[in-house]
């Protein structure tokens, strides 16, 4: 792999005497775009502030090779054309006059946005601010971009279609790109390379297909969606609802203690005497109380100490 573009070694944040980043140990590198994950409060944002520069580090230290631009939650767009929007930003920037035009009619274009270039910010929607957001930091064209949940507070229609526009807008071969992400689905159609942060720490970093698969420790397993539980000697089995099958001739019987229904069907919680867990039925699904029979097929195992088994 390249020499990093940047790079965090120890990095530490403390607001109001607390530890809000844990000695954050980071690598971004070029043309890859790297996924962050975390629940509420995990850091997520505070990381991204301290690699552009906006939130002090108490100790550690941040190496940029290059310029970085930063896309925060919201938009802030001004009371002026979209166009007048990006070209303010590149004057910003640097950028000589006689290029702003093109570079801003470039990102408009790969943002899907072109259309829009003459509109006042101000009569935009939710989704169409998205994508100004989005192009104006990709038309500074820096070395880092850092983007902060682009996708948040979309419906889901709208998402979905700013997710796959925005998967192919951000890759570029000669800049890193990180993006805090809401969730597993987002992570998975963007990113190159997903990293898990947990209470102010990265916790787990790899290829989203590996990752979701094989978790390096329980807590990452948990926040990943392996939320059920079987108890197997001195270990633990975590499972994800995928991971348990309804089988007649399956050698475990659950008792049904609960059934939502989703969109794919029903949601079951079942309680086995060693654990519980979660499963995907055919609507209407087995009643509350019934007995079925199922079949474990995957989950990752872990020893009392979180570890994984090797």
């Amino acid at each position: 792999m390249s020499k990093p573009i940047l790079r965090a070694r120890q990095a530490r944040v403390i607001r109001g005497g607390v530890d809000v980043l844990h000695d954050v140990d980071l690598e971004l590198h070029a043309g890859e775009v790297v996924a962050m994950l975390g629940p509420n409060g995990a850091g997520k944002s505070t990381l991204l502030a301290a690699l552009s520069g906006l939130s002090p580090l108490r100790s550690g230290e941040i190496d940029v090779d290059g310029r970085v631009a930063a896309a925060l939650q919201d938009s802030a767009l001004a009371s002026r054309s979209v166009d007048d929007n990006l070209r303010a930003a590149l004057a910003w920037w640097g950028v000589p006059r006689a290029e702003r035009g093109a570079r801003a009619a470039a990102a408009l274009g790969r943002m899907g946005a072109s259309h829009l270039a003459a509109r006042r910010a101000t009569s935009l929607s939710g989704g169409e601010a998205r994508r100004v957001h989005l192009a104006r930091a990709l038309a500074l064209e820096p070395d880092v971009l850092l983007l902060d949940e682009p996708f948040a507070g979309l419906d889901a229609p709208t998402r979905a279609e700013l997710l796959y526009d925005a998967a192919s807008a951000l890759r570029d071969s000669g800049r890193a790109t990180l993006v805090v992400v809401h969730d597993r689905a987002e992570a998975w159609g963007l990113a190159d390379r997903v990293v898990v942060m947990l209470a102010g720490r990265v916790e787990a970093s790899g290829a989203p297909a590996e990752l979701f698969a094989r978790p390096p420790t329980a807590e990452v397993a948990r926040f990943l969606g392996f939320s059920g539980a079987v108890r197997e000697g001195d270990y633990t089995r975590l499972l994800r609802p995928q991971d348990v099958a309804l089988d007649a001739d399956g050698d475990l019987t659950a008792m049904v203690e609960r059934a939502i229904p989703v969109e794919d069907g029903a949601r079951l919680e079942l309680v086995v005497p060693e654990g519980r867990f979660q499963a995907i039925a055919p609507l209407p699904g087995p009643p509350v109380g019934a007995r079925v029979q199922v079949r474990l097929l995957g989950g990752v195992r872990f020893p009392r100490d979180g570890k994984p088994r090797q």
